[in-house]
């Protein structure tokens, strides 16, 4: 008898030792979701005689398909811009796509087939992305270290704005173009290079691209000159032409570095089908004396 009632109280212990880390297991679970944020998607309709576009606030850096019933790319000359249509006609599964913009922001998107979609055009606005709970933190990108994409361009913007002339010593006048470095900064092992480019002519300055590299200072007759190209990882703007008789400005971005004594950074401004190249030189010490540069809430942070 005395047997019996012992096994009988231990299953009883059992079964509410069991019921208790069920319990326990379910609200940790619990607790685990309600930390996770969703990120719900938006629905499109796809065709295949038609191409949907879809207009995003910032350039496309990654896009991901759910199937080879899709096909998109970017459009040409817009790199904000994707099209999407369908690769066979009439599929009948839902399926999907990402995609991730240079601000670090990440969309998703529910897609179905219809014959003829009501809508073709989509413009992807910062409220949208408010409304749909598309403001979670944002992507970070290798290249750009632990600051997210859209600090950096809120850095770059400062920078911009505030438009200080510390470096008072590196620029150069010649054709009819006067070209600066105004200020470097520097943030979280990136430098930030503050140029500007003066057109003081009636005549054009359209820009093929502007480079950046380390390079000996004085290389001398028949030995070989040893660069080493720095490429910028992130620019203000893109500027293809400075009109005659107009100033443009531009924020580029590089990752931190140094450069010996007997060395110089050169900054080249090439001119699309023409000479008229410009070149800054900068030396270590200009490099050394970068001003510290963060998310300013007054005036003072970027003095």
């Amino acid at each position: 008898m005395k047997t019996a009632v012992k096994n009988t109280l231990m299953i009883l212990i059992l079964m509410l030792g069991c019921t208790s880390i069920t319990h326990g297991q379910n609200a940790l679970c619990l607790s685990h979701k309600e930390n996770l944020s969703v990120i719900e998607p938006y629905d499109i309709e796809v065709t295949f005689d038609k191409t949907t576009h879809l207009l995003f606030p910032s350039g496309i850096r990654y896009v991901d398909l759910g199937s080879t019933n899709l096909v998109a790319s970017k459009a040409e000359d817009a790199g904000n811009v994707l099209r999407v249509k369908a690769s066979v006609r009439d599929f009948e599964e839902e399926t999907n796509f990402s995609v991730i913009t240079e601000d670090g922001s990440f969309y998703s998107f529910n897609v179905s087939y219809n014959s003829c979609p009501r809508v073709t055009n989509y413009s992807l606005t910062k409220t949208v992305m408010s409304d749909r709970g598309w403001s979670s933190k944002p992507i970070l990108f290798k290249e750009l270290g632990t600051n997210s994409p859209n600090m950096v361009d809120e850095l770059m913007e400062e920078i911009y704005k505030q438009d200080k002339h510390f470096i008072k010593q590196i620029g150069t006048r010649k054709f009819g173009i006067e070209f600066l470095l105004k200020g470097i900064y520097i943030n979280d092992d990136k430098f930030y290079f503050h140029t500007q480019i003066k057109n003081s002519s009636f005549v054009s300055f359209p820009i093929d691209f502007v480079n950046f590299k380390v390079v000996d200072k004085k290389k001398a007759k028949r030995t070989v000159v040893q660069e080493v190209t720095k490429n910028p990882i992130r620019v203000y703007s893109a500027i293809d032409e400075v009109e005659g008789k107009t100033v443009s400005r531009n924020v580029f971005v590089l990752d931190q570095f140094t450069i010996a004594d007997d060395k110089v950074l050169r900054i080249e401004l090439h001119e699309k089908n023409g000479s008229r190249l410009q070149v800054l030189e900068i030396k270590n010490s200009h490099l050394l004396k970068s001003k510290l540069v963060k998310k300013p809430h007054t005036e003072e942070d970027l003095q």
